[in-house]
């Protein structure tokens, strides 16, 4: 269905595979064209109710291909801003998306494909994968990837991070708050992800949208924009049938 990209569906949950693993997954322009793609056929299909993302091979995903990067600055400028936004797109689409997008990661999530992970809601680890931001190394930047980190992690963290290019493993990004869980290197996260699509839809909907949407309010603004939204949840069906079966429990 997809080029470079492995896209399937059943128990309520789209599993979206990137599929170049001779290339660690490596983002090309392809494989990016693919994601967008595939990420709103999971937001337009209404019996998927969760999003996983995986990578095929040794890594989840070693950041942008530098070969597509390296041809396109040899372009003007405004080819190299296009190039750039079509990855910024991906994580604006994850953070758009009214479903939970969660990142399984192994091996290696480097750079763009660090930042492709901390795009997602949620993140899993197996215990042997390895994070970082070694874009320093080959004089680049870690530009719309940062917007990212600064979001998972303190300043210092964030700013050593970029500015060592350091990669730290599955344990130390948890402790710097980039992944959620770890799990043993022989299991996969399925059983997490399936809970996640049992929730009520609409109230995981919201839920998200308002979470992120207060990342440019002011404190009152948030709070006001948490009244709007606690008053549209009380009448939805998910509300109304959640407490029906709360209220006949007893």
């Amino acid at each position: 269905m997809f080029d470079n990209l492995l896209y399937e569906t059943g128990g309520g949950i789209a599993r979206l595979t990137l599929n170049r693993p001779e290339k660690r997954n490596a983002l090309d322009p392809d494989l990016i064209a693919a994601l967008r793609g595939a990420l709103a056929e999971a937001d337009s299909d209404s019996d998927v109710r969760a999003i996983l993302l995986a990578g095929m091979g040794k890594d989840f995903c070693s950041g942008a291909d530098l070969a597509s990067v390296a041809a396109v600055a040899q372009r003007d400028v405004l080819e190299n801003i296009e190039d750039a936004r079509n990855l910024a797109e991906i994580f604006l689409a994850i953070r758009r998306s009214p479903k939970p997008v969660v990142a399984a990661v192994h091996g290696r999530a480097l750079a763009g494909g660090c930042g492709l992970a901390s795009a997602c809601d949620i993140v899993l680890a197996q215990e042997s994968a390895q994070f970082g931001y070694p874009e320093v190394n080959v004089g680049f930047v870690p530009a719309m990837v940062m917007a990212l980190l600064r979001r998972c992690v303190s300043e210092k963290a964030a700013f050593a991070l970029v500015v060592t290019g350091e990669v730290v493993n599955a344990r130390r990004a948890f402790e710097l708050g980039l992944v959620h869980a770890i799990y043993d290197d022989d299991s996969y996260p399925e059983e997490f992800v399936k809970g996640l699509a049992q929730k009520p839809p609409i109230a995981m909907a919201l839920t998200k949208q308002l979470l992120y949407r207060t990342d440019s309010l002011s404190f009152e603004s948030a709070l006001e924009a948490g009244v709007e939204l606690n008053a549209i949840a009380r009448m939805t069906s998910d509300f109304r049938q959640g407490v029906a079966r709360f209220l006949n429990k007893g």
